[in-house]
């Protein structure tokens, strides 16, 4: 059955781990559609206010009707942003940092309803990993895995033999805060089969 406009949702991000996930909670969004703003942090700005800012511009940058999903994920450390590794080397040491210490991640996730609302949550999770030897670092690096993942790693894959501790949802760790997303969508109207 196809969703009238302004029932479709649209995700605006290009990531699979999203995808993925909406799916495990049988929410498969009408359309894809991948947004291309600047992710750099404005000076001074806090991790969680850059998630924040950048999920709801992915939401405003779609154009189309219905409900517009946007999302992102930022690591930290205190106050240091460790955005997605612009390089092999930037990525190395972005490991060392976060070896044998705690770090947030945290994503924004925002909602633009059909009648041009934007309504966002935050979620926090916190990550403990173990320290990192320079094998763990170049067995890690070799698989490829660093690449295009704020912090340079993917608890979903190779990664999560370093994690010894979470708290919080495991979810918003992989990319997209279930709990928060799917209250986000029922408190705004949006209606489906499995919401």
């Amino acid at each position: 059955m196809n969703a009238t406009p302004n029932q479709q949702l649209i995700l605006a991000s290009a990531s699979p781990r999203r995808l993925e996930l909406l799916a495990q909670i049988g929410i498969r969004p009408n359309k894809v559609t991948p947004t291309d703003i600047d992710e750099r942090p404005i000076k001074g700005e806090l991790p969680r206010d850059l998630a924040r800012r950048l999920a709801r511009g992915k939401a405003i940058a779609v154009s189309d009707d219905g409900f517009i999903l946007g999302s992102d994920t930022v690591v930290a450390v205190g106050r240091k942003i460790l955005g997605k590794p612009a390089d092999a080397a930037d990525a190395r040491r972005m490991l060392k940092t976060l070896s044998g210490r705690k770090h947030r991640v945290i994503t924004g996730v925002a909602l633009l309803t059909p009648d041009k609302r934007i309504l966002t949550r935050t979620a926090i999770s916190q990550v403990w990993f173990k320290k990192l030897d320079p094998v763990d670092i170049d067995r890690y690096m070799a698989r490829g895995e660093w690449q295009g993942k704020a912090g340079a790693y993917a608890i979903q894959g190779y990664a999560d033999q370093f994690v010894r501790k979470i708290s919080g949802s495991y979810s918003n760790i992989v990319g997209l805060p279930l709990y928060e997303t799917s209250c986000l969508l029922r408190g705004a109207g949006y209606s489906a089969d499995t919401l």
